[in-house]
């Protein structure tokens, strides 16, 4: 991903951005980057979960249960393993 930065912002236009972003309770970053791809006709809204996409709904509902059951110890606190 490319970043950009941008120089010399005025006052009255970084306090509408501000509001803005408070209005929508997103992030500055976040709501230019929507203004940007609505600006230049591209969708709004992706996010990097479409990267992961092909991985979403393979295991069957019995696989994802074997697995639960198999992580269950790894929520396991010992308080042995944060003794001095």
């Amino acid at each position: 991903m490319a970043s950009i930065t941008i120089h010399d912002i005025d006052a009255i236009l970084s306090e509408r951005l501000a509001h803005e972003s408070r209005r929508r309770s997103k992030s500055k970053n976040q709501l230019i980057k929507e203004i940007l791809s609505r600006e230049m006709g591209l969708p709004v809204g992706a996010s990097y979960a479409d990267d992961y996409r092909e991985f979403c709904g393979v295991w069957t509902v019995a696989e994802a249960a074997e697995f639960a059951e198999c992580q269950h110890e790894s929520s396991r606190i010992d308080p042995e393993d944060w003794r001095d």
